[in-house]
Parts: C-alpha cells; sequence; structure tokens
C-alpha cells in the first residue's frame, strides 16, 4: 500500500467508500458478512481510511461500519462521515445529528466530519 502524508496522519492512497456496499432486496438491506469481507481484505491489504455518510443506504451505511470497524482497534483506521447540509432543515440539529452519528459508528470520534451540500 502507498501511503500519503496528510498533516501528521499517513493515510492509504486508497480508500473504502461505504456509498455503495453489497446489499440484499433493498438499498437499505446491506449484506453485512459480505461487507466485513470487504473491510477485512482493505484492512490486510492496508487500507485505512474509510468513509461513510449520513444518508449512504437510507442511514444504514454507518450502523454496518462502525459494527464492522469496531471489531478493529480504533487506531488502526481513519474514519469519515458527511452531515446532511443539503437538507436545510438540519442546520439547528448539528450537535444532535453529529452525537447520533458517532453512536451509530460506534465511536469516540471522526478523523475528518464534512458538511455537505452546502457551497
Amino acid at each position: 500500500m502507498i501511503y500519503k502524508k496528510f498533516q501528521d496522519l499517513e493515510l492509504s492512497a486508497l480508500g473504502m467508500g461505504a456509498m455503495r456496499l453489497p446489499v440484499g432486496k433493498s438499498y437499505e438491506d446491506i449484506d453485512e458478512a459480505e461487507t466485513e469481507k470487504m473491510v477485512a481484505y482493505a484492512m490486510e491489504h492496508g487500507v485505512n481510511y474509510y468513509d461513510t455518510a449520513w444518508g449512504y443506504h437510507d442511514g444504514q451505511s454507518e450502523i454496518v461500519m462502525g459494527r464492522i470497524l469496531g471489531k478493529y482497534p480504533r487506531n488502526s483506521y481513519y474514519l469519515a462521515t458527511k452531515f446532511p447540509g443539503y437538507d436545510l432543515s438540519n442546520m439547528d440539529k448539528v450537535e444532535e445529528i453529529f452525537e447520533k452519528q458517532l453512536e451509530k459508528c460506534g465511536t469516540e470520534y471522526f478523523d475528518a466530519r464534512v458538511i455537505i451540500g452546502l457551497s
């Protein structure tokens, strides 16, 4: 794996995004066993950057990725998520949504959090 220095981090040149995970009968029905295999393969090959978002898979991506990544030491990967800024009704719920995202991902912190939908 090639790693790139970003500030004080060594990020893998390739990351794993969780926008289009394997699914069963519907978009929100993530095949967790297959996703777990994908994450294991990525980890074994040096991927250390994982990206999810509030709206991916109708809100299930953060939950599934949190469960799977929670099996690894937290200092072995970087986790990013995105705030749903595309829905302006969320703007007065930034802290509430942030806390929910931490809960859904089963983590105490994010390495990056981006507001999407705003320019």
